[in-house]
């Protein structure tokens, strides 16, 4: 972005946020929720093509990212660093950053099934520590990789990591929930992972359900293998006979 001219990519950014309707938006997104374009539209009180208009501005200058998931898109923060931006002018502006409080039966929100992986709170809980323990990397904006240490994680699991490439579909992605508007593991090895939990009984499926339930060995093992810190609303549930995942589980 302009390297020769490092002051004319500073006042296009600055010019950018300065902007009323797209200050809202950046700051609506500051909670780490991804939203739509509509949910953006709304909070900045301005018309869908206005909106439009503003996030593939915000887009062009590396501001927010847009993830697309199905029919749907999806717009979230850039990176930290425009967070931390946002955040330094929130000191000088004394503007607290609006919440996100998401609309999903408490149960579904806090673990469920997506297709064939985990998705909720739980998962992206487990998302999250993958990367910041360096077990899984981020090799682009759709694509993850295990790292060395990743692998050897995986494979005490028992998953035959390297046959999971050859499956036809992506190894590892980022799939953004729709309750947390946060990614989780997607891809064969999200997949993996959910199998390696329900055979484990670290979580358990009813039959006539997609909500997934927390066991007190599931608990202890994400802790003890993952890192996982559990608050105190945190409710794990005694070991139960666990059904398979229905073949049309969805979003």
């Amino acid at each position: 972005m302009h390297a020769e001219h490092p002051d004319i990519g500073v006042s296009q950014v600055a010019a950018a946020i300065a902007e009323p309707a797209r200050t809202k938006m950046l700051c609506s997104l500051m909670d780490g929720h991804a939203r739509t374009a509509t949910e953006l539209a709304s909070l900045a009180d301005v018309s869908a093509s206005t909106a439009s208009a503003h996030l593939a501005r915000l887009k062009d200058l590396a501001l927010v990212r847009l993830y697309v998931q199905g029919r749907h898109r999806y717009y979230s923060l850039a990176d930290k660093r425009v967070a931390q931006a946002l955040e330094a002018l929130m000191v000088i502006g004394q503007n607290p950053a609006p919440t996100f409080k998401p609309h999903t039966p408490d149960r579904l929100q806090f673990a469920r099934t997506c297709y064939d992986h985990m998705a909720g709170t739980l998962a992206v809980l487990l998302h999250d520590r993958l990367l910041e323990g360096g077990w899984l990397v981020e090799t682009d904006e759709q694509t993850y990789r295990l790292s060395e240490r990743g692998e050897a994680l995986f494979q005490g699991l028992g998953v035959k990591v390297r046959d999971l490439s050859t499956l036809g579909r992506r190894f590892a992605c980022p799939c953004l929930d729709w309750s947390m508007r946060r990614p989780h593991l997607g891809g064969s090895l999200g997949a993996a992972l959910l199998q390696v939990a329900l055979q484990r009984k670290w979580v358990t499926q009813d039959l006539d359900s997609r909500a997934l339930a927390l066991t007190v060995v599931g608990r202890k093992e994400m802790a003890a293998r993952f890192g996982v810190q559990w608050s105190e609303a945190t409710r794990p549930v005694p070991v139960r006979k666990s059904s398979t995942i229905a073949a049309d589980s969805r979003l």
